[in-house]
């Protein structure tokens, strides 16, 4: 049996093993609460496996690897550094105040209802600008997840890359329209599995057809700049060029991004028991940091593969299939070995479905659940509301396709500005919500438009004037959406007594069970 037939033959029946899953847990959707939080049943470990896969995604794989590849450790390391203190604080600081608030907020089961009712917004128009926040900066992240798949195949199997991409696309639209959030967070359970499982076997295998770690590291060490944690290689110019402190800081940056992750707060807020949150962190936090240091190890490791003419050398947004490339190689060792490459191969739709479900889910949410029923007030059935949720899957999905068709897209650099959107438009919103009882409406309103809209302004007009301004986006988007949050929370009339007997009845709930 061929290499590339065996391939096949283990990611269909991934494929397959999915779409079952999400037909299966059709019959578990009786309304939108279980469609879009799973009833809040998740147990921890769930909890924390599909937080962390649904975090992950393609970039852990592809993105981070790819980075590495080119410019060498400082610009990975100082990213996965920032995200791994991200994931802990997350866990620790907002996961258990967010899901009693939520329950004690009237029950709310999207993002965009919290905040809505954490402030007794009665118009709901957080509810609306939040949701459009959600459909703006998800589209391009689930883009960014059909990217990677459209990449995957078309390394492997010479497919067209628009054709293997809307395959992908198709499969993900289908168990997560069907199965909604239980499916999603089981499967990214398994993705997670396979995740893992890609990233060692390619780690172990990568280092064997390179020489060795010893040769490893000498082959890299060659490159200027290449392993040093305050500096960076230039593909271009073969030189090192210095990685400031005002630059680590903004790598370090992408942790404050976790916060304010819709697809990561609704696992919070869906867990059965919040007691049990302190076992998911634990586990979440130790998966993600050993992860994120494999797969910038792999990047490396590709580097010296390279040098030992086993791949081809990677250019540009190419570098991303560092992994596909390895795998690939590893199929080539005869019939078994193939089939643990499909398994590889299916680590990396995994990374990318975990994400992609969780995304379409909460950007069908914001126009089922907050934009028809929430803002406009439009009375449906919870039967036509799950229509509605699907459909909602299938347009978005249509959109993302149509955005990732360019095969030269990277998967990084989606995913970053994307990540950018969420962290400051609705970051400082989650946090002041959570621990500040002064926070007003018109802070969070203020906040959140001022955040996702400096994003913008940053990533295309400040930045590419280069020198300290050309910082990623997140670093002076977050800063300067909190500072309007509370200034604006400060100028305007304080929250009604409700409001802050509510925000004290979740800080005494939250003492008794920290």
């Amino acid at each position: 049996m061929s290499a590339k037939i065996c391939i096949m033959l283990a990611i269909s029946i991934y494929l397959v093993a999915m779409v079952l899953l999400g037909v299966y847990y059709t019959k578990k959707n009786n309304n939108v609460d279980d469609f879009y939080l799973g009833g809040r049943k998740l147990g921890p470990f769930v909890t924390a496996m599909s937080a962390e896969a649904s975090d992950m995604s393609s970039w852990l794989l592809m993105g981070l690897p790819g980075v590495a590849y080119l410019t060498g450790v400082a610009d990975a390391a100082w990213t996965a550094i920032g995200l791994g203190i991200g994931t802990y604080f997350n866990w620790l600081i907002v996961a258990k105040r967010l899901r009693i608030y939520t329950q004690v907020a009237d029950n709310s089961i999207t993002v965009p209802d919290f905040f809505s009712r954490r402030y007794k917004d009665d118009k709901n128009i957080l509810m609306c600008i939040s949701a459009v926040i959600i459909i703006i900066f998800f589209i391009p992240y689930t883009a960014s997840g059909f990217a990677a798949c459209g990449k995957l195949f078309s390394s492997v199997f010479g497919i067209d890359y628009v054709v293997a991409m809307i395959i992908s696309a198709v499969v993900i639209v289908a168990y997560t329209a069907t199965g909604g959030f239980l499916a999603a967070s089981i499967t990214d359970l398994i993705q997670s599995i396979f995740m893992t499982l890609a990233l060692i076997i390619i780690l172990i295998f990568g280092v064997k057809v390179a020489g060795g770690f010893d040769v490893v590291v000498s082959d890299v060490q060659s490159l200027p700049g290449y392993l040093n944690m305050t500096e960076t290689y230039s593909v271009v110019t073969g030189k090192a060029e210095p990685y400031s402190l005002l630059t680590i800081a903004s790598a370090v940056a992408w942790g404050l991004g976790y916060c304010g992750m819709p697809h990561i707060l609704l696992r919070f807020m869906a867990i059965e028991d919040r007691s049990k949150l302190a076992l998911s962190r634990r586990v979440a936090s130790i998966w993600a940091v050993i992860s994120m240091i494999i797969a910038v190890a792999i990047g490396i490791i590709g580097y010296a593969m390279t040098k030992a003419n086993a791949i081809p050398f990677l250019e540009g947004s190419s570098s991303e299939t560092v992994i596909v490339r390895i795998a690939d190689l590893l199929s080539q060792e005869g019939t078994l070995w193939a089939f643990v490459a499909g398994i590889i191969l299916a680590g990396i739709l995994a990374a990318t479905m975990s994400t992609a479900d969780s995304q379409l889910l909460a950007a069908s949410s914001s126009v089922s659940q907050n934009l028809i029923r929430g803002f406009f007030r439009i009375q449906i059935s919870e039967k036509t509301a799950m229509h509605i949720a699907r459909i909602s899957v299938v347009l978005i999905s249509v959109i993302a396709v149509f955005i990732a068709r360019n095969p030269n897209s990277s998967v990084f650099g989606i995913v970053s500005f994307a990540w950018a959107g969420f962290g400051a438009a609705f970051g400082p919103v989650v946090m002041l919500a959570l621990f500040w009882k002064r926070s007003n409406k018109y802070g969070a309103l203020a906040g959140m438009i001022a955040g996702g809209v400096m994003v913008f302004v940053w990533k295309y007009l400040i930045a590419p004037m280069g020198g300290a301004l050309g910082i990623y986006e997140l670093l002076p988007a977050f800063v300067f959406a909190c500072i309007v949050n509370v200034v604006v929370s400060l100028a305007t009339p304080a929250p009604e007594k409700k409001i802050v007997e509510e925000f004290e009845l979740v800080q005494d709930i939250w003492k008794k069970k920290a």
